[in-house]
């Protein structure tokens, strides 16, 4: 059973609101966006966009945010096709995080996280790579509490938009290309003047 977490949305749509969260790779943002405090979400408790596929050191500034949040956090467990090395565990501020991992078991895209006295969370993890827009359109679904998606099924979705994008500009260009947007424009006034020129003179005294 999910239990009803306090949470807070740690992160805007901006992407870069957190203050800066020390780690061992930057002091850049933790880039993380929760559920808000006093919902109970069905399958997904927000989303965290990593800056690497690194666990040793991306989990530290992730913990460092939710343990104040959620409890500390004592397990977390992740699928291992979009994570090339899982260590055991990780040292993070003050004690040590548990990793395992789960093939069939577990969505790929999602980093389940287990606590000692608030119990469990799941958060859609996004690509490293993802463009600015479409994370910050993925963390606005995944932190809906009224979501029904699984994180698979938001980054499916997420794919089609790119991939449909993708043809919309590639038409655009050839459509341009081949002097489609000045052959509209040069022709525009043909219609009409045609119109015009089929309009007989009113017959005199009329």
């Amino acid at each position: 059973m999910r239990l009803a977490w306090g949470r807070v949305r740690v992160m805007t749509t901006t992407i870069l609101d957190t203050p800066a969260v020390e780690d061992r790779t930057s002091s850049l943002p933790l880039r993380l966006m929760l559920a808000p405090a006093g919902t109970t979400p069905a399958l997904l408790d927000g989303a965290w966009w990593p800056r690497s596929r690194d666990l040793t050191a991306e989990l530290p500034a992730l913990t460092a945010v939710l343990d104040p949040l959620w409890g500390r956090i004592t397990h977390v467990t992740v699928n291992p096709t979009f994570w090339p090395v899982i260590p055991r565990k990780v040292p993070v501020d003050g004690h040590v995080v548990r990793i395992g991992w789960f093939k069939a078991e577990q969505d790929p895209h999602k980093l389940l996280l287990l606590s000692y006295t608030v119990g469990r969370g799941d958060l859609l993890v996004i690509p490293p790579e993802t463009s600015p827009a479409t994370a910050a359109r993925l963390m606005t679904e995944a932190a809906d509490p009224l979501g029904t998606r699984t994180a698979s099924s938001l980054m499916d979705a997420a794919e089609q938009r790119r991939i449909a994008e993708e043809i919309e500009l590639a038409l655009v260009s050839v459509w341009d290309s081949e002097g489609g947007h000045e052959a509209r424009l040069s022709t525009s006034g043909s219609p009409a003047q045609a119109v015009v020129a089929q309009i007989p003179d009113a017959p005199e005294g009329i």
